[in-house]
C-alpha cells in the first residue's frame, strides 16, 4: 500500500494529466506490418537477430569502422579548410582528431557547450570556428555526457538553438531541485516519471535512482514526447546527421563496481565501460568484450541469448545511460532513505537522493543496488570475460568516481592522432581542475602497457607550472609513433566565474549565458591572437606527415610540456 501522501500525489497527477498530457498519436503501420507504439520507457521483447550479440574486443566493430571511414572523408575536407585559414599547412593528409568532454555537472555541460560553439562554424565566427566539423570522435562523461547526449539526442543542433529552445528555461527551473520537482509545476513530470518506473518494473527489470535521475535530466536535455522518453542510444543511427556522417562519433563512458568487493566506491584501476550507438562494453583485461547496444538488456549466457525468441529492445534509453555516466550516488554506500515526496510537505527539507529514492520506493523496498545503474550482464558465464562472468548484472556509475573524469580511455584503443581534452573537473578547493584526471589515466595506461597515452606529470608539477591555468600540449616529444598529441584545455574563468560547484543544480538564464560565453573563451584562449596558429600546429603535427610552417617551433616552445 502506498503512503497517503503518494496516493494524493498520483491521484492529483491523474486528474491534471487529463488535460496536460498530449493525446496519443494514431498507430502507424510500418512496411513490416508492425505497429509503432507511443514512445515508452519500458524495455520490451523482440526477436533476436541471427548474428552474434557479443564479440571479443579485438578492434572496433565493423559498423563503427564503416561510420569512421565515411566521417573521416568529410572531416578531412573540413580540417583542411580550417588549417588553410591558419597558415601554410599541407593538405595531403589529415590527422584523426577527437574531443573529450569531462565531467562536472552543469558546469561541465555549459563550459563544453561554449567550447563546441567556438569550434562550430554553424554557430560562431571566431578563430577556431570550423574545427568542430573536422572532428572524428567526441566522448563525454557525466556533465560532458549531458552535453553530448543533448546534442546527439536532438540530431546535433547548434549550441545556440539548444540554449535558447531547451536549456535556459529548464535549467532555470531544474527538476533536479526537489523543491521544483515536488511543486505543482513539477507535478506532471513527477507523475510521468512515476509511470515510467512502474512500467519498467512491470516489464521485469530492476529500477534504481538512476532511472528517475536520467528521466529528470532528459526533460532538460532532450526534446520530444515525455522528455524524449523514446530516445535511445542505438536510435541515434537513424538520425539524419548520423546517417550522413556529418558529426563526430559519440562515446559515453562509465566505470563499474563489484558487489563481491563489498565496496561501493570504484577503485582507480577499475574497468572503464564505454557506450556508443552500435556497441557497449570494455577493452579492459578480464572483460575485453562488447555487446550490441540495440539489444541491451537481453538475458545472456555464455555469449548467447538465453531464449533466441526473446531479446530485449529499448533498454538503451539515452537518459538512463547519461544518468549512469553521471551517477555519483554510490559515495553514500548505503540503502537510500526515501522521502515521502508529497507536494504538501516542505520540499526544501528534502534532499535529492531521498527524493529520487522516494520514486524508486514505489517499485520495491530500498536496497544498496539502488545507488547504481543496473545492466543485465551480456558477458555472464563468458569464459572470455572472467572478471564479470559471475555477475548477472553489471553495476555501473560515474567514471569520475575512479578519478578518470576526462574520458580519454576509449581513444587509447582507437586510431586517434590528436585529442582535445576539455577539463572541467573540480579538483581544487575552488572547483578548478589540477590535472589529476589526466595523470590517473596516464598511470592506468602505463600499467596496462598502452602506448597511445603521452606522459602526464604529477599533480604537484601540473599546478606548480600552471598547466591547469592555460592550454598545454602533451606528447610533443613522444618516442612512440602511436602516441597521441593531447591538447589540454582546462576550465579558466576568462569572462565569468566558471568555477561553480558541481552540486549547483539550477542556473538562471544569465548564468547559462555567462558560462557558455566563458567556454568560448577557453576554446580561443581569451582571444589570444597567436593561439589559433599554435593550435593548428599541434593538430597538424598529429599526423606526423609533411613539414610544418615557420613559427610552429615557437608555438611548441610556448605550449609543449617537456619533462
Amino acid at each position: 500500500m502506498l503512503p497517503p501522501s503518494l496516493l494524493e500525489l498520483i491521484s492529483l497527477y491523474l486528474v491534471t494529466s487529463v488535460t496536460a498530457a498530449p493525446a496519443p498519436a494514431p498507430a502507424v503501420r510500418s512496411s513490416d506490418s508492425v505497429k509503432r507504439q507511443i514512445p515508452s520507457y519500458a524495455p520490451r521483447d523482440t526477436d533476436c537477430p541471427s548474428t552474434s550479440l557479443v564479440r571479443q574486443a579485438n578492434g572496433i566493430s565493423a559498423q563503427e569502422a564503416s561510420y569512421i571511414s565515411s566521417r573521416k572523408s568529410k572531416a578531412d575536407i573540413a580540417l583542411a579548410a580550417w588549417l588553410s585559414k591558419q597558415g601554410n599547412f599541407s593538405n595531403g593528409s589529415q590527422p584523426v582528431v577527437a574531443l573529450a568532454s569531462s565531467g562536472g555537472g552543469y558546469r561541465a555541460l555549459l563550459e563544453t557547450a561554449g567550447v563546441v560553439q567556438a569550434f562550430d562554424s554553424r554557430d560562431s565566427d571566431v578563430s577556431t570556428s570550423g574545427l568542430y566539423q573536422g572532428l572524428t570522435y567526441h566522448s563525454g562523461l557525466s556533465g560532458g555526457s549531458w552535453f553530448l547526449s543533448s546534442q546527439a539526442g536532438n540530431n546535433w543542433p547548434t549550441v545556440s538553438s539548444l540554449q535558447e529552445d531547451l536549456w535556459e528555461d529548464s535549467f532555470d527551473n531544474s527538476l533536479l531541485v526537489p523543491a521544483n520537482l515536488l511543486s505543482l509545476s513539477g507535478l506532471t513530470q513527477y507523475g510521468l516519471v512515476t509511470t515510467d518506473l512502474l512500467a519498467k518494473q512491470d516489464a521485469g527489470y530492476d529500477t534504481t535512482i538512476v532511472d528517475p535521475w536520467g528521466r529528470l535530466l532528459s526533460y532538460q536535455l532532450l526534446d520530444g514526447f515525455n522528455g524524449g522518453v523514446g530516445t535511445t542510444l542505438s536510435g541515434l543511427t537513424s538520425l539524419s546527421n548520423f546517417e550522413a556522417a556529418n558529426v563526430p562519433y559519440p562515446i559515453i563512458t562509465t566505470t563499474t563496481n563489484f558487489p563481491a568487493d563489498d565496496q561501493c566506491f570504484p577503485t582507480v584501476d577499475g574497468p572503464i565501460f564505454e557506450f556508443h550507438p552500435y556497441e557497449y562494453g570494455s577493452w579492459d583485461q578480464g572483460i575485453s568484450a562488447f555487446a550490441r547496444t540495440k539489444y541491451m538488456g537481453t538475458e545472456m549466457d555464455s555469449g548467447e541469448p538465453v531464449d533466441r525468441d526473446e531479446c530485449t529492445r529499448n533498454y538503451d534509453n539515452l537518459g538512463y545511460i547519461l544518468g549512469t555516466s553521471s551517477d555519483i550516488f554510490p559515495i553514500t554506500c548505503s540503502a537510500p532513505e526515501p522521502a515521502s515526496n508529497s507536494p504538501f510537505q516542505d520540499a526544501d527539507e528534502v534532499d535529492l537522493v531521498s527524493a529520487l529514492e522516494g520514486l524508486v520506493a514505489l517499485t520495491h523496498e530500498p536496497v544498496v543496488n539502488d545507488l547504481f545503474g543496473i545492466y543485465p550482464n551480456p558477458f555472464y558465464n563468458s569464459p572470455d570475460s572472467p572478471l564479470v562472468a559471475d555477475e548477472e548484472n553489471l553495476r555501473l556509475s560515474d567514471g569520475g568516481l575512479a578519478n578518470q573524469n576526462v574520458p580519454i580511455w576509449p581513444f587509447l584503443f582507437r586510431q586517434v592522432d590528436v585529442l582535445i581534452a576539455n577539463d572541467n573537473s573540480a579538483d581544487t578547493a575552488n572547483n578548478f581542475p589540477n590535472g589529476a584526471a589526466l595523470r590517473q589515466t596516464y598511470l592506468n595506461a602505463r600499467a596496462a602497457n598502452l602506448t597511445r597515452m603521452p606522459f602526464i606529470p604529477p599533480v604537484e608539477t601540473f599546478v606548480s607550472q600552471g598547466l591547469n591555468k592555460r592550454a598545454t600540449f602533451f606528447g610533443c616529444e613522444a618516442k612512440n609513433a602511436t602516441t597521441m598529441m593531447i591538447v589540454y584545455l582546462p576550465n579558466v574563468n576568462y569572462t565569468y566565474e566558471s568555477n561553480t560547484p558541481t552540486a549547483k543544480l539550477e542556473y538562471s538564464e544569465r548564468e547559462t549565458e555567462g558560462m557558455v560565453g566563458n567556454g568560448v573563451e577557453i576554446a580561443t584562449q581569451g582571444g589570444d591572437e597567436g593561439w589559433v596558429f599554435c593550435l593548428a600546429c599541434a593538430i597538424k603535427r598529429g599526423d606526423g606527415l609533411g613539414s610544418l610552417p615557420s613559427g610552429c617551433g615557437e608555438c611548441f616552445d610556448e605550449y609543449c610540456y617537456r619533462e
